[in-house]
């Protein structure tokens, strides 16, 4: 049923009036009475109909208001065209940017809208009329009322009717100004995000370093005593030769000068004097690399690559971690003399100090605490295992030992960022760092680092 100009319906049918007696035979009478029974039945459906029509109308009318809303709340441009190109349908946000009328826009082609050297935008279009076929990301320029342009990237939908036939596309744009700017603060947050990383990974060096400075010293100490004793009997041997010399200069008496040289031990001393130097360059030596390891590992900077000896920065490691616990465990070495691989050596060495500190905090009450490590070539990578003989991990904690923060030591015992930090270490080399627990018990760490990234 129609609705009336006035927006209304008309008003329902009035009860009908009561006939009065005709005097009708009784065959009449019945024809009568049969002709009412109809009419109820018509006025009935007539009820019922309008009523139905009434909740039709009203249910148009809020889904109406729905898509009229929708439309509007709307920040991307959105147009809606027949098979013509010809524009059906905007929304605000279209007649905001263009800042043409929404009359003037309706039934206007959709072409009109860009710029010529958008030429390419028809074909891309007509291919959708044809093919029904969507579009994205196409790059465009619309015209504006005040003669500018606007870059937009549109998507583009082909619009079918109930029969499946194509009637028309549905256009959605978004000014390129805007999505510029929002990968700009994507950017901005990825660099923020990239700058706590290397914080987090500053910080968890210093916190590792601060465990094993007394492996560190103690390292130190070792090759800094024999330097300094080698250096004393240098300095005597030095003051011999020159007290000899003096009297050979002073033209001595040749038997006084032989029994000089007995006296002082030149002979010895000259024999002496080439391993004293060698083992005290060999300590200073040893210095040296010490201080450059721990440059290496405290150092924020990144780390070029370099051909190194796995097997020693592994015992450097273990060494700097077991000297500075007071709970000193049984470290078993499972590797060859010699294994070189062309990796970043500082971050090599700092996951294995994490590992291994680690391990040795799990054994502190354990008894008999033992720690295993292996290494291997395999194919391409090398294999590092690292094991302790403790309870292992709980099952629960599995899949979060590799998260930031993640830590059941004490509050103010652990950072929750050695596994963290050794886990992005090992991905930023192209290798792994994987856990799990060992079949005899306790939990095994084992670092995959290619030998040869080529």
């Amino acid at each position: 049923m129609a609705k009336p100009a006035s927006g209304k319906f008309h008003e329902p049918l009035p009860m009908r009036a009561e006939v009065p007696a005709l005097g009708l035979a009784p065959a009449g009478e019945e024809a009568w009475i049969e002709v009412i029974r109809k009419m109820d039945a018509v006025y009935k459906d007539l009820v019922e109909s309008q009523t139905l029509l009434e909740r039709q109308h009203a249910a148009l009318e809020e889904a109406q208001q729905f898509i009229d809303s929708v439309l509007g709340s709307m920040t991307d441009v959105l147009v809606a065209c027949d098979v013509r190109g010809r524009i059906q349908q905007v929304n605000p946000a279209m007649v905001q940017l263009s800042g043409i009328a929404e009359k003037t826009l309706m039934g206007s082609a959709i072409l009109d809208l860009f710029e010529d050297e958008d030429g390419a935008v028809a074909v891309r279009f007509a291919g959708c009329f044809r093919n029904a076929r969507p579009i994205s990301d196409l790059e465009v320029h619309m015209r504006q009322r005040d003669g500018g342009a606007t870059p937009l990237a549109l998507n583009c939908s082909p619009r079918l009717d109930h029969r499946g036939r194509l009637v028309g596309i549905v256009i959605v744009g978004r000014p390129i100004g805007e999505l510029r700017r929002a990968y700009h603060q994507l950017d901005l947050a990825h660099q923020r995000l990239t700058r706590t990383q290397q914080q987090l990974v500053v910080s968890e060096k210093m916190a590792a370093l601060g465990r094993v400075v007394a492996g560190v010293a103690h390292e130190l100490n070792n090759p800094i005593s024999f330097v300094f004793g080698n250096m004393h009997a240098l300095k005597r041997y030095g003051a011999a030769i020159a007290t000899y010399l003096d009297a050979a200069h002073g033209r001595a008496d040749p038997q006084a000068l032989e029994e000089l040289r007995r006296k002082l031990k030149i002979d010895s001393i000259a024999a002496d004097m080439k391993p004293l130097i060698d083992g005290t360059l060999e300590g200073a030596e040893r210095v040296r690399a010490i201080v450059q390891d721990l440059r290496r590992f405290s150092s924020s900077q990144r780390e070029g690559l370099e051909v190194f000896d796995v097997t020693r920065t592994i015992r450097t490691a273990v060494d700097w971690v077991v000297r500075a616990e007071r709970v000193k465990p049984v470290v078993v070495f499972d590797m060859p003399d010699e294994l070189d691989a062309c990796a970043r050596k500082g971050h090599l060495h700092q996951v294995i100090v994490n590992l291994v500190h680690n391990a040795a905090d799990v054994l502190q009450n354990r008894p008999e605490p033992r720690i295993e490590i292996s290494c291997r070539r395999e194919g391409e990578d090398v294999v590092i295992k690292v094991r302790d003989n403790g309870t292992g991990i709980p099952q629960t904690h599995m899949d979060q030992i590799f998260e930031p923060f993640f830590t059941t030591k004490p509050i103010g015992q652990g950072t929750g960022l050695g596994l963290y930090v050794s886990y992005g270490l090992m991905k930023e080399q192209g290798g792994d760092l994987a856990a799990a627990n060992h079949p005899e018990g306790g939990a095994v760490f084992t670092v995959r680092l290619p030998a040869n990234p080529g």
